[in-house]
């Protein structure tokens, strides 16, 4: 499996700029998942902290995860960290040692 990989990218709002953070992650979901490369995007938020968004992720590899980070839909995100945010960003890059439990060994998926 060693070309795919996965991040845990989390998110925490500003308590009054919440819904309009949450507004602008979930309009990066349709479009991030049909970028090539992406093999899953699943847009979370904390059970415990309603501020706290988590993104998790699976690509098909480094290059593709790099391609998404430079993509449009990203920019009202990165373009206003400063004003919505209660502190940066964080992602955390996993390497899966495991087959992906969606992953056909068998199968060519293209992209």
């Amino acid at each position: 499996m060693g070309s795919f990989c996965t991040i845990i990218g989390t998110v925490v709002a500003k308590p009054e700029k919440r819904e309009e953070l949450r507004a602008i992650l979930e309009a990066q979901v349709t479009p991030t998942r049909a970028e090539p490369g992406c093999i899953n995007y699943d847009f979370h938020v904390d059970a415990d902290d309603p501020c706290c968004f988590v993104f998790y992720e699976n690509w098909r590899g480094r290059k593709d995860l790099g391609r998404h980070m430079q993509m449009p839909h990203l920019k009202p995100l990165l373009e206003r960290q400063e004003d919505l945010l209660a502190r940066p960003v964080h992602i955390r890059h996993l390497d899966m040692l495991s087959e992906w439990a969606g992953y056909d060994s068998q199968a060519t998926r293209e992209y």
